[in-house]
Formats: C-alpha cells, structure tokens, sequence
C-alpha cells in the first residue's frame, strides 16, 4: 500500500507555505490579525472542506492536512481552522467572505470570537449558530496574545444541520496538524540557532546534551505527524475507531509542540522570553493550541478509556 501523500495533496501544501511565506511573514504577526486572509480566500482554501455546490472543492480532511500543517509552521493568526472546518456546514464561508468561530462542546469560550462573523456552538443537544451581533464577548486570559480567547454567551440563536461529532473531530484533527506545522517550525529554529550560537569557543549544537534535546523533538514530531494522518483517514472514512485515532493524534500532537517549544526556550536561554525574538508567537501558539479543543491530559484519558474499555483496573 501507498501511505504518501500524492502530488497534487503536496502541491496544494506548497501553494499555501508559498502564500504565507509572502503575506504572512514573522513581522505580520506583530500587528495584523488576519493576515494572508484574503491571498488564501483567493486559493479557495477556505472552501477545501465545503461540498462542491456549496462553492467549495469537496477534498476529505486528509487532502488538507498538509496545508494546515503549513499554516502552523507559519503561525497564521486568525480562526483559519475554524473556518475551513465550518465551511462544510456554512456555506457562505466557503468563499472566506465570512469568519466563523467554534465553541466546542462542554465549553463556553472560542478563541478569536470578536474577529467572527458567525460561531459556531457545540451542544449536546446539536449545533447552532450564531450571529456576531447577537453573542456578548468577554475577553479570557490565555498565553497567546495573537489567538486571544472570548468567553461567548447569546441569547439568539439558530440550529444548523450537521452532527456535533463530526464537526469535533474535524476541527481537533485540523488542530493537531497546526501543532506538527508549530513543532516543525520551533525545531528548525532552534537547529539554526544552535548551529551559530557558540560557547566556549564552539557552537552549542556540538555539545551532546544539546543534540539529545534536539534529537529528542525530532522523533516525537516524527511519531506524532503519522498519527494525525491516521486520524484524518478516520474520520473521512467515518470509522469505529476515529474518536481512538482522534484522541491519539491531538494528544501526540500536544506534547510534540509542547516539547518543541521547551526544547527552543532552553536553547535560546533567556533571550527566548524577550519581545524582540520572534520565537515568542511559536512558542505561545503551542501552548495554546496544545490545550484548545481538549487538553493532551484529556484526549489521553479518553485514549486510555477506549483501549481498556472502562476497565482501569487492568492498568496500572
């Protein structure tokens, strides 16, 4: 069997790495919101996921992948997932006109609300949508101040089709693929940075301690990418296993960013903390990525429920 991704899945990847790396450089993230929106919209990007007579192209969540890996890699600012992901049930997103923000269920806030045309809101009961007018918005602490969180409560709202499974597993597979863009994105700098930086008349990319550090990122984000194609096959193919497959790859795709940016800010030294190093906005998107549309102690809970089948006492 073929496990590769083909050409044309490729192409639509650099297509997108070739626009943002033009409209969406590191100096963007420093005052724009939505940058490289409208370059995207012109792609048709935001239609990937949308069926054909809703304007959009019809591609399966594993097609896009790779795409979105490419807009964590660049750190694209703005509810992009949550756009391209709602454009399966909202067909006036397809066109990337309108901006659609995610309540996920069992939670109250969505990240980028006060950008948002319409949001989207996970029930138990379904889905339902809101308009921007009729959502009250009140802002939420969190570590990434170009992905700034809203709590969102309504009044007015109205139901849309489509079930709340679907649209959750979709959303946290998109997710973790920007987490293996971020992960990627951190690992390269820090290569590069351990390369020129010396100390004690060599660079530091020559000492073992700090080869292990790096090794050790590059195997978890080789590890964690495969589980989050898996995971898009899944739920494309609507399969038994896709919450299992789901679970694993947010969860793999957590701790890889997560360590990418442990690993970036040891490296660095304090120099990663400061305002003037553009590291700062990759190390807080994987904070604050690894946590949306479930934490990687959650998704690991569910994973670990699902292959004991409740029964915890078989495990230590």
């Amino acid at each position: 069997m073929n496990f590769g991704f083909t050409e044309e899945q490729l192409a639509l990847a650099e297509t997108v790495c070739d626009v943002l790396r033009a409209h969406c450089p590191a100096a963007a993230l420093r005052g724009e919101r939505r940058p490289a929106w409208k370059e995207l919209a012109g792609l048709g990007f935001f239609g990937l996921l949308a069926p054909a007579e809703a304007g959009g192209l019809g591609l399966g969540l594993a097609d896009v992948v790779p795409a979105l890996e490419e807009t964590g890699r660049a750190c694209l600012p703005g509810p992009v997932a949550e756009t391209v992901v709602a454009a399966a049930y909202l067909p006036g997103a397809a066109s990337g006109e309108l901006c659609v923000g995610i309540v996920p269920a069992g939670q109250d806030h969505a990240s980028d609300a006060d950008l948002a045309d319409l949001i989207v809101v996970a029930r138990d009961d379904g889905l339902r949508v809101v308009a921007r007018e009729s959502a009250r918005l009140v802002p939420r602490r969190g570590p990434d101040s170009s992905r700034p969180l809203f709590e969102v409560s309504f009044e007015a709202s109205e139901p849309l089709s489509g079930s709340v499974e679907a649209i959750s597993r979709r959303i946290t597979v998109a997710t973790s693929a920007q987490l293996i863009g971020v992960a990627r994105e951190l690992l390269a700098v820090t290569v590069g940075y351990a390369r020129v930086r010396t100390q004690f008349g060599a660079a530091i990319g020559s000492f073992q301690a700090v080869k292990h550090q790096l090794a050790d990122v590059a195997v978890a984000v080789e590890f964690a990418a495969p589980l989050v194609w898996r995971a898009a096959l899944s739920v494309d193919g609507d399969v038994p296993t896709a919450d299992r497959d789901v679970s694993a790859a947010k969860a793999a795709a957590g701790e890889a960013a997560t360590l990418a940016a442990r690993v970036a800010l040891q490296v660095h030294g304090a120099i990663g903390y400061t305002e003037e190093l553009d590291l700062r906005f990759w190390l807080a998107r994987a904070w604050s990525l690894s946590a949306a549309y479930g934490t990687t102690a959650a998704h690991r809970e569910r994973l670990r429920h699902t292959l004991t089948g409740g029964d915890l006492g078989r495990y230590p």
